[in-house]
């Protein structure tokens, strides 16, 4: 077994100056996580730091800097899911959180439920939770976006972690504003557990990025979890994953995923995926904006 992470920040067009800050927030993202697995911390801690650190960063689609709804405002939803005892925690549609994959990793610890909106915002200021005016989540960048209604060819989207720990625990995480102009209350995938993750130590952890309503009926992560089965490689089973999906439905997804072993594997079918890990197995952490065309996701064997 090798302590490993692996983020991702969303399945999406990546426009040539973008690169860099991409690239940048996914290793930020992976070094904030590695951190807390390599002296010995827990992978339900090294995911929420690795997605609080995505969340932070306007480049995402994640807390601050979140796409607008069609009432100009950031709806957010987070998930995370443990796979020793299947516990799992989620929150959605909620506003004036700043990390709202700690408020569902509170939820996991105490009590596996899913809380929406006014009642997820409640239970994140009564735990302790970073609360902020609504308004302090929206980036100038989507703002100017929304007003002229611009079209967004570097579409934002879902941004993830997966990690695995000394003690052979692994993790998913999932956080998102969602889709650009969705109505007010619409929730996709990402605090559906299945679809937007899952976490199983028996044989791995997945988390997912792309169009939630297709990602959902064909329940993207247990999918591709299903496809670890028989020591398959988690490059096989992420692109049979998103095989399938595209054999059944309409939509773009990407996913990343490890297996038990630690071993590192994602897929898209999206233009491009910013994407990053590390394990015990490399002297620096990698990171890519798109899966092909680049060298083996994995080079441990």
């Amino acid at each position: 077994m090798t302590i490993s992470i692996i983020v991702h920040g969303g399945a999406k067009t990546i426009l040539k100056e973008k690169v860099d800050a991409n690239n940048a927030g996914c290793l930020a993202a992976v070094e904030a996580g590695w951190a807390i697995l390599k002296q010995g911390g827990s992978a339900g801690a090294a995911v929420e730091a690795a997605i609080r650190v995505l969340e932070a960063d306007p480049t995402f689609n994640a807390g601050f800097g979140a796409v607008l709804n069609t009432q100009g405002e950031v709806e957010l939803d987070a998930a995370i899911m443990e796979g020793a005892t299947l516990g799992w925690g989620a929150v959605a549609a909620v506003q004036g959180v700043r990390h709202p994959i700690s408020v569902a990793r509170k939820i996991m610890d105490k009590k596996p439920m899913l809380l929406v909106a006014q009642s997820a915002e409640r239970y994140a200021a009564e735990n302790g939770a970073e609360m902020c005016a609504k308004e302090n989540l929206i980036a100038e960048e989507q703002q100017q976006q929304w007003e002229e209604e611009q079209e967004v060819i570097d579409r934002p989207n879902t941004i993830g972690c997966v990690a695995l720990d000394s003690n052979g625990t692994l993790v998913a995480g999932t956080s998102t504003g969602g889709t650009t102009n969705q109505p007010a209350g619409r929730v996709g995938d990402t605090a559906v557990v299945g679809s937007g993750l899952y976490a199983d130590n028996r044989l791995g952890a997945c988390s997912t990025t792309g169009d939630g309503e297709s990602i959902i009926p064909v329940v993207l992560s247990k999918t591709a979890i299903d496809f670890l089965t028989g020591d398959r490689h988690p490059d096989e089973a992420a692109q049979m994953a998103i095989d399938f999906l595209a054999s059944r439905v309409e939509g773009e997804a990407g996913c990343i995923l490890l297996d038990r072993q630690g071993r590192v594997g994602w897929a898209h079918n999206s233009s491009d995926m910013a994407c990053a890990y590390m394990t015990e197995l490399q002297d620096k952490p990698s990171a890519f904006t798109r899966r092909y065309a680049q060298e083996p996701a994995f080079a441990g064997g």
